[in-house]
């Protein structure tokens, strides 16, 4: 088919085809995403820097304290978080192990978004920056998640390391679904806090037994 000719009005003008207007939204999008993913987590990870002493209080807080906590730790590889210690902890302490698991992984979910907002709108840019290791993972991560990308996705988020991150923001750039990435994280989520917090509660609990307290 040929090109689509301009439509003209009767002032003797040119109309541009509303296909054509509505083309320019459509493209920012995917930068206003961008935006918003990276000033979330600068945001998050001054939010870190400033109130650092306290987030180990946060198991002071139960469930919620580990939901807080690791929705900052899901969002950003930038700056420390005792996400883990902290998950640990509450594992040996709450009355409900698995319900710590379930509100860390939800947490680490909403956390993540973030990561996959800036791979959704930053991309392009990340593929063509020169950032040492990071860039290298996040090519690594770019091929494997083209070729296998539900598997690769749950692999990473189910276990401790450092590769979720380049992980999400691939998932991102390739415009990995919302409703595919979500329940893939969380599944993934699940199992690692649910391991961090039954070795909590097994660690913890028999380190009492063994001093002759039995709770």
């Amino acid at each position: 088919m040929g090109k689509q000719a301009p439509l003209t009005n009767p002032a003797g003008g040119t109309t541009i085809p509303a296909e054509e207007k509505t083309r320019p939204k459509a493209i920012r999008w995917p930068f206003v995403l961008g935006i918003i993913g990276i000033g979330v987590t600068l945001m998050m990870a001054a939010a870190i820097v400033y109130f650092n002493q306290y987030l180990r209080e946060l198991q002071h807080y139960g469930y919620l304290g580990a939901f807080v906590i690791s929705i900052l730790g899901g969002a950003t590889i930038l700056i420390p978080v005792p996400m883990l210690a902290v998950v640990f902890a509450l594992g040996g302490v709450m009355p409900h192990p698995w319900l710590v698991g379930l509100t860390a992984a939800f947490g680490e979910v909403l956390g993540s978004l973030t990561i996959y907002m800036t791979g959704h709108g930053a991309g392009k840019a990340l593929s063509t920056s020169r950032h040492g290791r990071m860039q290298s993972a996040y090519e690594r991560m770019l091929r494997l998640m083209e070729r296998r990308g539900p598997v690769t996705l749950f692999m990473v988020a189910s276990v401790i390391n450092p590769f979720f991150y380049p992980a999400a923001l691939a998932a991102g750039a390739l415009r990995f679904g919302l409703k595919k990435y979500v329940p893939i994280v969380f599944a993934g989520k699940f199992v690692k806090s649910i391991t961090v917090v039954y070795a909590g509660y097994f660690g913890i609990k028999g380190l009492f037994r063994a001093i002759g307290i039995d709770l």
